[in-house]
């Protein structure tokens, strides 16, 4: 339990008729980078919503941080930080003001100082007393992982994270997220571009029709695919020809 950062075990929740998880089970070690993957509807906002305390489930387990999300809410929220698909940043506010105000409201000491050390750490410094409204969709989504940070979260959930971005502001995303993880944060990541779980998931969990079908390193989900055919070059699949194969699988069941 004192290495588990989430404890997730029978999650399940419906709107009106409709069953969207339909008994969730999976851990996510402290420290480490989990991956959620998931067509679309396929519930991983859901799961994130619940563990962020933003809606109850139905029933199930779940704990946050040593904390049971449904009974010490409060807890689990002072733990974590989320980060939606879109960036909540504050347009009208130049970036530091966007980091001073959230240091305030998290009651910290020295808000100033704690703005300019994250600018330097996101690279932000030369626009940081810029109007967020100038700011590219690459700089938007590092103040918003700037912001997240604001107090040092134990947990962080980054939901799409790096949805809208060119190629060049994903990898520069992706490399910040590597750096949580070094430090010692643990990251809940749900995407939908699989080489993002790829590049940079300890374990990838894969949801499916309200249940996860796969959790595992990637070297481990790549077993479940059919062994490699042997012509004049060896072709490894990747993350995406596994995803399909699992979900093909379980549809003909």
């Amino acid at each position: 339990m004192q290495n588990k950062a989430i404890q997730v075990k029978g999650l399940q929740k419906s709107y009106k008729k409709l069953h969207v998880l339909k008994g969730v089970y999976f851990e996510v070690e402290k420290g480490s980078i989990f991956a959620l993957l998931g067509s679309n509807g396929a519930g991983k906002t859901t799961i994130i919503k619940i563990l962020t305390t933003l809606l109850k489930q139905d029933s199930g387990v779940t704990t946050v941080n040593g904390f049971d999300v449904t009974s010490k809410p409060d807890n689990v929220r002072q733990s974590i930080s989320l980060t939606g698909q879109f960036a909540a940043v504050d347009e009208i506010l130049t970036g530091r003001e966007n980091l001073i105000m959230i240091a305030k409201l998290r009651h910290l000491t020295n808000p100033r100082q704690i703005a300019d050390n994250l600018l330097k750490r996101f690279g932000l410094i030369d626009a940081a007393d810029r109007r967020v409204s100038t700011y590219s969709g690459g700089m938007r989504r590092r103040l918003d992982l700037a912001m997240s940070l604001v107090g040092k979260p134990q947990l962080i959930f980054l939901d799409e994270p790096t949805t809208g971005l060119d190629p060049e502001a994903r990898i520069e995303v992706w490399k910040i997220v590597k750096e949580l993880a070094d430090n010692g944060t643990t990251v809940f990541l749900t995407t939908q571009y699989l080489e993002e779980a790829e590049q940079l998931a300890d374990r990838i969990a894969i949801l499916h029709e309200g249940r996860i079908i796969a959790n595992g390193t990637l070297a481990e989900l790549k077993k479940l695919f059919p062994p490699v055919k042997v012509e004049y070059i060896e072709k490894q699949p990747t993350l995406e020809e596994i995803f399909l194969a699992i979900i093909g699988k379980e549809e003909e069941k």
